[in-house]
Order: C-alpha cells, then structure tokens, then sequence
C-alpha cells in the first residue's frame, strides 16, 4: 500500500475522524475524553489512538499515570480542516444541542491555533484589504504587515523558526481561507490572552467579547 493510501485510510473510520475533528481545538484529550467524545469504548478509543500516533497523526504526552493526545502538528490541522471542506454536506444535527453547537463553531472557532469560520475568513479579507498581508501570487506578509504583527499583536519571530508567517487554509464551513501560520497564530492567541474571545464551553467554537468586538473594529475594521 502506497503512503498515501495509508494515510488516507486513516481517515476512514468514523471513530478516527471524530477523534481527528475534535482534536482541532489544538489541545491536548485523554484517551478518556475522546472516547466520550465519539461515544465509544476506551478500549476502541485506545485502539484507533494508537493507529493516529503510528500513522504519524497524532502524538502522545504522559503526565503520570495520564495519556494525552494531540494534533503532531499545523500541518495536520491544515490537512484535517481540508478534507472536511471538501465533505459533500454540511452535517446534520441530531439534536438542539449538536445543532447550536455546529452553529456557533460556523460563526467562530479555533482551527488548531488559528481563528476560523465567518470571524476567520472575515479577519483575512481585512486583513488583505489592508494591505498587511498580500495575495498578489500567493499570500505574503508584506513589510507594513510585519510591523503590524509587532506593533498590535506584539510578535517577535523566533530565530530559526520554519513555520510559514502566513498561509491559507481551507475554511471547512465557510468554503474560503482562512488564515495560519504564524501571523494566524499569533492573533489567535493575542485574541484568547486579551479576551477579545472566549471559548464557548469544552468545544471548539468561541464568542468575540465586547472588547474583542471595540479590539478588532479598531485593529482590522472587522464589524462583528
């Protein structure tokens, strides 16, 4: 079997998928948690964790007698994020909670360490608009955009990092990029440390607060 099969097939299992769709908050779950999650047992949930990891998907952290999980990387959140845009339907809810749940995670949410959604894709368009960053041939941070970075979000590039400073990734909901990377990152986090949002209980979904709404009107002209 090719790698590419394989790493495919590891996205065929519905068990898998939830695992891999729940982990793009960009924390860490126990196994435990996971199981809950997608309503199965702890001894399936151990069993699919442990392909997740060999597949190179996922990696493990122990604390103790705990088990932790979480996305090996961006690149994975990227990866995740889009195949489910390219999910024929948008999910179905089956119930009121699920139905409030996947429409505050369309409104805003995290995409591993980067904002997503409407507010996501509505921060890059403002973003582009105002020229810190380019999509001429590609997206780019411009010069103005860097300072931007280091004057309103207060991000110092670490010497030797290989991260992109920006690039899109496919917004799942919204069928349009959204930004990551690191200028992606840092927002997501100047927006969490700052409380211009907040997560809505233990999901991926979060609510812009007051502040953040005056934050980012003033910072991008994003109305929220």
């Amino acid at each position: 079997m090719s790698p590419l099969a394989e790493t495919a097939g590891l996205f065929a299992d519905r068990t898998r998928a939830a695992f891999c769709l729940a982990l793009l908050d960009g924390r860490a779950w126990t196994a435990g948690e996971l199981a809950r999650h997608a309503g199965v047992r702890p001894s399936t949930a151990s069993e699919q964790l442990s392909r997740l990891i060999e597949g190179g998907l996922l990696t493990e952290e122990r604390q103790g007698r705990h088990r932790y999980v979480r996305l090996a990387g961006p690149e994975v959140a990227a990866l995740i994020e889009a195949l489910a845009s390219y999910a024929p339907d948008t999910p179905h809810p089956q119930n009121l909670r699920e139905s409030v749940r996947l429409s505050a995670e369309a409104r805003a949410r995290t995409c591993y360490d980067h904002l997503a959604g409407r507010l996501g894709v509505a921060l890059a368009d403002a973003m582009i608009a105002r020229g810190i960053v380019a999509a001429d041939s590609g997206l780019a941070v411009t010069t103005a955009g860097q300072a931007w970075l280091t004057d309103a979000l207060g991000y110092q590039r670490p010497p030797g990092t290989r991260r992109p400073l920006v690039r899109g990734c496919l917004d799942w909901t919204e069928r349009r990029p959204h930004l990551a990377g690191a200028l992606g990152a840092a927002l997501c986090s100047a927006a969490l440390e700052r409380q211009w949002v907040r997560r809505v209980g233990s999901g991926r979904a979060v609510k812009v607060t007051p502040d953040g709404a005056e934050a980012l009107w003033k910072l991008l002209g994003v109305k929220v």
